[in-house]
């Protein structure tokens, strides 16, 4: 039994403590901050078993470590803001408490996340005695445990890997994002990248698109090849030709980006509005709908998954398909959020758990993404926490290949 202090009262935060509130035998104490405690208190007012709130800046270094050792939890979940990541991990080094997050470190001022900000802590955390686990979301996180766990029991090398991620839910809006319109409008509208032959191949934004054919009725959609963090660890760590991530947007989703795009409404550079300095992208997200309002309105399923072909164990050539199809309606029964918020909150909880309960393999000191890590226990708590996974082994080639 152990405390957690959970930092972050969006959709996603609401999920892991919804989640970790279900496992009092492991998370004995929870207490759940943001920069506005109604939030967590509006949080804590659903479950049926009492958590701490409080309020926290977490840009604020001296305030975050002021209230970890107030509470003194023995992990940190971060899901705040990827601004926000540098500033927490500080924050655990300096009161020794372990950390893990969902999405890798982006500078407030540029677009574009890369993880060696956060890898440079490595002899940081290693010299602590601390394990810091990093992406510990759905992607990143589950697909690249879905990858290690390819490599572990069907592979003895991967040729390519597609990600492929489809929202197929419908929440009834003109325009709204699945989750913090700053952070997705900054990764969409970036230009896409892909791994291929050792280097990487940069592209326009949205300017390579397929369709692809999802399971469970779902059906097909337009997917988009863009740029996604995992990529940058798993590269890094399984040698394979080609790495590539694919996310599905609807043609209404589209036609409204490219309107945003076009009259400067996400760029990230202060604009002078009746002499006062404003971030169009900032302001933008004032307008749009909170994504963690969305889940009652939202209906249809999430299916999220790994296209891995590669050499078999038995030395001929494979092909897998393993995925996780969730449906948005279950979600939010279960824990008052929309299914990208439940898919992401999940592994999170998962990790702290396993770094809990599974020290031998996932309190390691020092910076690790989840494929460096054994994939069998994450894999097992997937199917008993609420993301089953599923394996399928085509016969056919990814559509346009």
């Amino acid at each position: 039994m152990a405390k957690v202090l959970i930092i972050g009262a969006g959709g996603v935060g609401r999920v892991v403590v919804h989640k970790c509130a279900q496992l009092p035998g492991v998370f004995s104490e929870i207490l759940l901050a943001s920069r506005t405690k109604s939030k967590c208190d509006a949080i804590a007012a659903e479950l049926s078993r009492p958590i701490q709130t409080a309020a926290v800046d977490a840009d604020n270094v001296p305030e975050l470590a002021a209230l970890i050792r107030g509470f003194q939890p023995e992990v940190v979940v971060n899901v705040a803001l990827p601004y926000q990541d540098l500033a927490i991990m500080d924050a655990c080094l300096e009161t020794g408490v372990h950390y893990i997050d969902t999405a890798n470190y982006e500078p407030r001022d540029v677009a574009k996340f890369e993880y060696h900000w956060q890898w440079a802590y490595q002899d940081k955390f290693k010299a602590a005695g601390l394990t810091a686990l990093l992406g510990c979301g759905f992607d990143p996180g589950v697909t690249n445990v879905f990858t290690a766990h390819a490599l572990k029991h069907h592979f003895t090398s991967i040729d390519t890997l597609d990600i492929i991620d489809c929202n197929a839910g419908d929440h009834g809006k003109a325009f709204a994002t699945n989750f913090n319109p700053e952070i997705n409008l900054r990764e969409v509208t970036a230009n896409g990248r892909y791994w291929e032959n050792g280097s990487w191949v940069e592209t326009k934004p949205l300017e390579i698109k397929r369709s692809f054919d999802f399971p469970d009725g779902i059906g097909p959609k337009n997917i988009y090849c863009l740029y996604h963090e995992e990529l940058e660890s798993l590269t890094k760590h399984i040698p394979m030709r080609r790495a590539r991530f694919w996310m599905t947007f609807g043609d209404q989703y589209i036609k409204h980006m490219e309107v945003l795009v076009n009259v400067g409404m996400t760029r990230i550079d202060p604009v002078m509005h009746k002499g006062v300095p404003i971030i169009p992208i900032e302001f933008l997200k004032t307008l749009l709908p909170e994504p963690g309002t969305l889940g009652p309105d939202t209906k249809g399923k999430t299916c999220i998954g790994n296209w891995i072909e590669g050499t078999a164990k038995d030395g001929a050539f494979k092909r897998l398909y393993i995925y996780n199809i969730k449906d948005h309606e279950d979600c939010y029964r279960e824990t008052n959020s929309q299914g990208v918020s439940y898919t992401t909150g999940v592994p999170a909880m998962i990790a702290a758990k396993q770094l809990l309960t599974n020290p031998a393999e996932y309190r390691q000191p020092g910076v690790w993404n989840l494929e460096q890590l054994n994939p069998d226990p994450f894999m097992t708590d997937l199917n008993t926490h609420g993301l089953p996974w599923i394996e399928s082994f085509p016969a056919h080639p990814l559509p346009g290949e």
